[in-house]
Parts: C-alpha cells; sequence; structure tokens
C-alpha cells in the first residue's frame, strides 16, 4: 500500500509495505491490552503511560515472522496501538457524570460517539501542527524519538534478539507486579500505608501506594518531573495542609477527618489554580509556532494540487480535507449535545448553549491540540499532564455555559453541570489524541515514514480505542464504583480527575466555587513559572516543570509519593547504563521496558479482578479467612519490606540481563 508517482520523491520508502491489514490487525491486538491497562491506572492513580515503545517491541517480535515486513510497517502497529492507548485518558472526565449521580452506568454508544469525534477532531487538528511543532521545531519529543531508536534497532540483523529479550523483560516485569498485587488483595500484606500527625494546632497526612505500576510511572517520567512532585507535595502537605487545618482539630482522638476534608475543599483546588496558570502559560509560548506550521501546510497543500514535487515524508493529508472532515464533525457533536439536552430540563431552552457548545469545541479544541502537542514535544506523552488542561478547559465551559444560559434554578444547575462535563469530554478526546498524535508523528519523520498513513492509522487506533473504552469502564463502575458516587464502597477507585473537575463545575453553577483558592493556586504556579525560566534562560541544568509541581499539589500522596521514588530508581539505573561504556542505549531501553512491564501487569490484572468482583459482588474474594484486623501494622510492615525487596530484585535481574551481551554486535565480538 505504498505511494508512489512522478511527484513522489523519497522512492525507496515508498517500495516498503507500511500500512498493511497485518498491521492494522496486529495494532487492534496490542490496543485491547494496553487500553485496558491505561483505564484501570488513570482511575486509580490519575495518570496514564505512553503506549508507544513496548507496543513497538511487541509489533517486531511478532511481525519478524512474516515476510517483507519493514520499519514503517512496525511504526505503523505502533501509531496505532499508541493513540488508542492515549484515548483512554478521556477516564479523566466522564467518570464524573457517575460521581454527580447523572449517570449510573456508561451508556455503550454515547461513550463510543464522545471518544470518536473528540479523538478524530484530535487527529485532524494535529495534522497542521505537525509542521510547526514536529519538522519545523527543536523540540525533543523523548518518547517519540526513543520509539525512533527502538524501531531502528529492531530492524537490524542483531534487532530481533533483542526484541526477544526486551519482551521477555516486560512479561517478567508484569507477571511479577501482578503477582505482588494479588498478595495485596489476599490481605497478607498491605497495598498502602498511611497515617495521620499533629504539626502544631494543624495537621497533616502522609501515605504511600506500594504499587509496582508507581515505579514504572516514575522511571518513565524522570527525575526532573519526580523532583517537581515532590516540591508539590511539600507545598501541598507540608505547608498548605497544616496552614489550613490550624485550630480546627479536635483536642484528642483522630483527626483524620478534619484533614481529609480540608485536603478535599481547599488544597486541591489551590492545586487546580496552579496547573490552571501553568497550562495558559505554555499555550502563550506556541502561538507563534502554530500560526506557522498552519501557514507551512496550506502551502505544501497548493503545491501538490499544482503538481510540484512534494517528499514522501512531507506528504500529510490534505488541509482541505481535514478543515472539511472538522466541520462536518461539528454535526454529530451538534447532534450529541442536542441529545443530552433534550433529556433534560434544559429541553426547550438549550438552543443558546448547544450552539455556544459548538463554538466552544470547534475554537477550544485547537487551542488544546496545540498546548498539549508542545507539551508531549517537550516532555514527553507520560510526563504531559493533561489532565491539568482538562481543568481549563471545564472551568472555561461552565463560565461561557452560564453566561449563555443566564439564571437557572436548582435543577437546571445540576443539568448544566452534567452538560458541561458533557462538553468538556468530547473536547478532552482532542487532549488526548493531541498528546499523543504528536509523538507518533516524530517518530515517523525519524524512521522515514509517509505522515499520511500514519494519520490514517491514528483515526484507526482512536477507532479502535473508542470501541474498547466504554466496556472497561463499565466494568470498573460494576465492580468498585468511584469515590464520591453514590453507593460507592470502600474500595471505589479514585479517579482523582473526574473528581476535581466535577466539584469544579459544581462550584460554578451552585455560586460555591472559592476562587480565592483557584487564586492563590495560580499565585503559586506565577512563582513556579518565574523560577523555572530563570532556571532555563540561565542555562542551568535543572528545571521545575509548572505542572509537573501542580500535579504533586493536586494529586493524594498515596498516589503520588512512590513516583518519585521510581523516577529515583530510574536515574540509578540509567547511571548505570552510563557507567558500563558499552550499549548504553539498549540497556536504558530494558530499563523503559521493564518499568512498562510494572504498569502492564498490575493494571492488567486488576482489570481481570475487576471482572471477578463484578461477576460475584465480592471485592473480598481473594481475602485470606484467617487473616484479622490485628494484622494490620504486621501487613503494613511486611508489605512494606516486601515491596522494597521485590523492586531490588527485579532492577538487579534486569541490570544482569541488560549486560548480557547481543550477537552480532560489536562488542559481542571483541569479547568472542
Amino acid at each position: 500500500m505504498s505511494t508512489s508517482g512522478s511527484t513522489v520523491k523519497g522512492s525507496s520508502s515508498a517500495s516498503l509495505r507500511e500500512l498493511t491489514i497485518r498491521g492494522i490487525i496486529l495494532g487492534g491486538l496490542i490496543t485491547l491490552v494496553f487500553t485496558a491497562a491505561n483505564v484501570y491506572l488513570g482511575l486509580k492513580v490519575g495518570l496514564t503511560f505512553a503506549t508507544a515503545i513496548p507496543a513497538a517491541v511487541i509489533s517486531m517480535s511478532i511481525l519478524r515472522y512474516f515476510a517483507d515486513h519493514s520499519v514503517v510497517e512496525n511504526n505503523i502497529v505502533q501509531t496505532i496501538a499508541s493513540a488508542a492507548g492515549t484515548l483512554s485518558a478521556i477516564i479523566f472526565v466522564l467518570p464524573g457524570l457517575i460521581m454527580i449521580g447523572w449517570w449510573t452506568g456508561f451508556p455503550y454508544w454515547t461513550t463510543v460517539a464522545v471518544c470518536l469525534i473528540g479523538g478524530i477532531l484530535g487527529v485532524m487538528y494535529s495534522i497542521p501542527l505537525r509542521r510547526a511543532l514536529v519538522t519545523g521545531s527543536d523540540l525533543p519529543y523523548p518518547e517519540g524519538a526513543a520509539a525512533a531508536e527502538v524501531l531502528k534497532v529492531g530492524d537490524t540483523a542483531q534487532g530481533a534478539e533483542e526484541n526477544r529479550r526486551g519482551l521477555r523483560v516486560i512479561v517478567v516485569g508484569g507477571v511479577v507486579s501482578a503477582a505482588f498485587s494479588i498478595l495485596t488483595q489476599t490481605k497478607l500484606i498491605a497495598g498502602t500505608i498511611s497515617g495521620y500527625v499533629r504539626i502544631g494546632q494543624g495537621g497533616t497526612t502522609f501515605g504511600a501506594g506500594l504499587l509496582f505500576s508507581l515505579i514504572g510511572v516514575g522511571h518513565l517520567v524522570g527525575i526532573t518531573v519526580g523532583i517537581s512532585m515532590l516540591i508539590g507535595l511539600f507545598i501541598s502537605y507540608g505547608v498548605l495542609l497544616p496552614i489550613r487545618t490550624w485550630g480546627d482539630l479536635p483536642a484528642s482522638g483522630s483527626i483524620a477527618d478534619v484533614v481529609d476534608n480540608a485536603f478535599t475543599n481547599d488544597v486541591r483546588f489551590i492545586g487546580a489554580g496552579a496547573i490552571a496558570i501553568a497550562a495558559v502559560w505554555t499555550l502563550i509560548k506556541i502561538i507563534g509556532p502554530i500560526v506557522r506550521g498552519i501557514k507551512a501546510a496550506l502551502v505544501s497543500t497548493r503545491a501538490r494540487r499544482a503538481g510540484s514535487s512534494v517528499d514522501l515524508t512531507e506528504q500529510d493529508i490534505p488541509i482541505t480535507i481535514v478543515s472539511g472532515v472538522v466541520l462536518a464533525s461539528l454535526i454529530p457533536i451538534g447532534f450529541m449535545l442536542w441529545d443530552f439536552a433534550a433529556h433534560t430540563v434544559l429541553h426547550g431552552s438549550a438552543v443558546g448553549i448547544i450552539t455556544a457548545s459548538i463554538i466552544f469545541v470547534f475554537l477550544i479544541g485547537l487551542i488544546v491540540a496545540s498546548v498539549c502537542g508542545y507539551m508531549a514535544g517537550l516532555i514527553g506523552s507520560s510526563n504531559s499532564p493533561i489532565s491539568g488542561v482538562g481543568i481549563v478547559v471545564v472551568l472555561v465551559a461552565a463560565v461561557v455555559i452560564k453566561i449563555t444560559f443566564g439564571s437557572a434554578n436548582d435543577k437546571q444547575s445540576a443539568a448544566l453541570v452534567a452538560y458541561t462535563l458533557f462538553t468538556a469530554a468530547i473536547v478532552f478526546g482532542v487532549a488526548t489524541i493531541s498528546n499523543d498524535n504528536l509523538q507518533d508523528l516524530k517518530t515517523g519523520q525519524l524512521v522515514g515514514a509517509t505522515p499520511w498513513k500514519q494519520q490514517v492509522a491514528l483515526v484507526i487506533g482512536v477507532i479502535f480505542g473508542s470501541l474498547v473504552i466504554p466496556p472497561v469502564l463499565q466494568l470498573m463502575q460494576t465492580a468498585f464504583g468511584f469515590v464520591g458516587a453514590p453507593g460507592a464502597g470502600d474500595d471505589a477507585l479514585p479517579a482523582p480527575q473526574a473528581g476535581l473537575i466535577s466539584s469544579l463545575a459544581e462550584g460554578v453553577f451552585g455560586g460555591d466555587l472559592d476562587w480565592a483558592l483557584i487564586g492563590l493556586g495560580v499565585l503559586i504556579g506565577a512563582v513556579v513559572i518565574v523560577v523555572d525560566e530563570v532556571l532555563t534562560r540561565t542555562g542551568s541544568r535543572f528545571s521545575v516543570p509548572p505542572l509537573a509541581v501542580g500535579m504533586g499539589m493536586y494529586l493524594p500522596m498515596s498516589v503520588t509519593l512512590i513516583i518519585p521514588f521510581g523516577a529515583f530508581i530510574g536515574r540509578a539505573y540509567n547511571k548505570w547504563a552510563e557507567g558500563t561504556g558499552s550499549d548504553v542505549e539498549r540497556k536504558k531501553r530494558m530499563g523503559v521496558l521493564l518499568a512498562t512491564g510494572l504498569i502492564v501487569g498490575e493494571s492488567l490484572w486488576n482489570v481481570v479482578f475487576a471482572a471477578i468482583v463484578a461477576s460475584t459482588g465480592d471485592d473480598t474474594i481473594l481475602a485470606l479467612p484467617f487473616i484479622g484486623d490485628g494484622w494490620e501494622t504486621g501487613s503494613e510492615i511486611l508489605g512494606v519490606v516486601a515491596f522494597v525487596a521485590v523492586i531490588a530484585w527485579l532492577y538487579r535481574w534486569t541490570r544482569q540481563w541488560a549486560s548480557k551481551e547481543t550477537p552480532g554486535t560489536d562488542s559481542a565480538k571483541a569479547s568472542s
């Protein structure tokens, strides 16, 4: 399925198999695994992971058994799987409709439509941005560049053996992390440790989730983001929380309720303000490149129409088709919004807000695509907290819809909150895909792929992801529920971003949102931005990404504390790899693949566990009957010891495995 013709340069690349049926099928199968894992991880800890590198390794390990496979065909497979896995970040918004009691479950076709249309819009919006943010910029795209290196190595003679080893590392990491998760569900060892402490007349809390997935996430995001999240944790738990609880604690007894309420109702909104200003600052910095990229895309389209030569690696889907798809997408968006409002008290008075919402999706979607694409290019898809952009989107959408609708009674306000979340979910689909697309297109640029074929693959990935996400979401709702939702149990999934975003929307329409808290967060975020800019412009090797600081501020400590530890472990592993002096990048990749295995194994097991719980109605089905409440302290001690010991063993084993010479390399020949 290659393009050829007199006006196409790069004929050597054109002769390779690229967008193939077998590649599409393989990408779809990988999608099932990574999308399910990302949905669970996002609902559990509020983060998702980039799937490009593990998808590339799996693809190369399988396609090498087929004739005429190529590096660009493997690139298509990882593009499909990566796009679908990233779309799962839609879970940062949609569970909010459950939390506010508007939905009792996820209607399949409605959820599919939200994911599909938002995702396709994200693909279309990212196409003209490719020239501005990929080919026309010096953004590093760390994960895109790493995926390209994996693909290039895998296309060599010794690459097959390396792929086999990499796949083994993923599997071992996945099996061990899943086994540890099973042990925590037996109650033999604890899955979390937590406590509360008084600081003067105030109080704070500490906690850590003993989750291998958090170690993996920390390894992937790196030391800079890890340290920045620690700074955010200190601001929230070391400064803000004691201040917000000062004088409110009971003289004796538990302080848990007061501290938890202060974090939920005060501190996390301050964190939201910090994230909001960081997202706006990012937009301001990239407006110029965006405009230049759109102009370049128009010039390229005119050149192709005139019959001029356009290099194969510069052929995007024509801008006329892109704009047509964008405009055509507004029709089903309008229908979905009308259908949503028609079954509420807004029926008969929703024309104004539907019109405003369509314009909002059209304009804000492009802005969001630009911001998320830039963030992914700067710090990577895994590091890019698009939930921060989601917070800004919901706040702006709520204000626009409230002004457009006018005064509303209590029932109408409740319906407007739900309507706002539904509208924001469509825009969030744009954000999730844009956060990944440009990373994939950077990989394609580095391996000589055809952009328009990759862009078609991105659409296919969106379709696969849209079909998979709704049933996984419904499974999680049936098995666990979500914190704050009606009838949620003790083991309900936190879905932290969805909870925060819902609270923001309710605060805007209820008139009780404390804008002073948001403003304080904006002030703190502005200080962090200034510090980061000074460090960057003075040539310092240190930086403080404001979005990472904001994430550390508003996510629960039980979610975020282990991530910096994972970052330090990953840094130590990379230092070891650099100190060996040979095959450094290959050894580093083994660490990345181990981190991925830790995330995927634990997440997939918990998807399976959710199915078990949903079918039995018992979320303690694996708990050992002879373990009572008296073992709580012992389980925490044993849990920490086992967690540290297993992580140490895994990284030691990976170092030994990575140190083995790959047959065919120069170092292997020298040693022989």
